[in-house]
């Protein structure tokens, strides 16, 4: 799949990692020249920007905690003001502490929604609100999960933000539609990226090989790589995705809502 993406200037929050670092790299392919990339440790942000703008972009990374309010307002200010202007943006940051319906702090409860749907919410409201007062098309990409769906015991506060996201995708979408901005998501399965290496060693007492274990138990025999994923999310950003909005779709082996079979 080979997008356009000549004309995008992206921001990319959670880009300095795994998802969103491999949508950054595969948007310099196919022609991206301007990427802000976001995260909370500097030094990985600065490490990860030298390395896609060492493929051709100008990339620029801009400190940012999503589940901040003031933060979110900065970034977009900041990226206006060394941009000119912004066409696309990809909502990657997200965190996935554990927790069940019984045992979920209110502390993590609320980070939860700060992170992974406040801060979306924010960073969708000043990119749509600078592309209708410039009367510009644009595209939105919202990284969701199949948790969204659902989700795991102990994903409480995880699957629930995922779902108001999904939610808040379909409703963003319709509202934007006559000022031709695009809003999507893409809801991944089970992902072998940094974030879950740590997740899986830190919840779950996981061994070193933790991922060659999972693996070999899946029906196609691996997670889901960021690499593989990076292509449909730089489609939907770009003019060769058309009229698509307000569309979900679910990156994964497992199919939402099936049943074992019998017999």
């Amino acid at each position: 799949m080979q997008a356009n993406n000549s004309s995008n200037q992206v921001i990319i929050s959670g880009g300095t990692q795994g998802l969103g670092l491999a949508v950054a790299k595969m948007m310099v392919q196919q022609g991206c020249t301007a990427i802000i990339i976001t995260g909370r440790n500097t030094q990985k942000g600065e490490a990860a920007a030298a390395e896609i703008s060492a493929l051709g972009a100008a990339c620029d990374y801009i400190t940012c905690d999503v589940g901040q309010e003031d933060d979110c307002h900065r970034l977009i200010d900041q990226a206006l003001d060394r941009l000119g202007t912004i066409n696309a943006l990809v909502n990657c940051a997200a965190i996935t502490t554990r927790g069940s319906i019984l045992d979920t702090s209110p502390k993590t409860w609320h980070e939860h929604m700060a992170i992974n749907l406040t801060g979306p919410f924010l960073l969708m409201q000043g990119v749509a609100r600078h592309l209708e007062a410039k009367g510009n098309p644009g595209s939105i990409v919202n990284i969701l999960s199949t948790s969204a769906h659902v989700g795991q015991s102990f994903l409480a506060p995880y699957s629930a933000s995922k779902g108001g996201l999904m939610t808040l995708t379909k409703n963003a979408a319709n509202a934007l539609l006559t000022k031709r901005i695009r809003v999507n998501g893409v809801a991944p399965g089970w992902m072998d990226t940094p974030a879950e290496d740590a997740i899986q060693k830190t919840y779950h007492d996981a061994p070193e090989n933790w991922l060659e274990l999972a693996e070999a138990k899946m029906p196609m025999g691996q997670l889901a790589k960021p690499d593989q994923l990076a292509p449909l999310i730089a489609w939907l950003l770009s003019p060769d995705s058309g009229v698509i909005t307000g569309s979900i779709i679910d990156y994964d082996q497992q199919i939402v809502g099936a049943l074992a079979e019998n017999g």
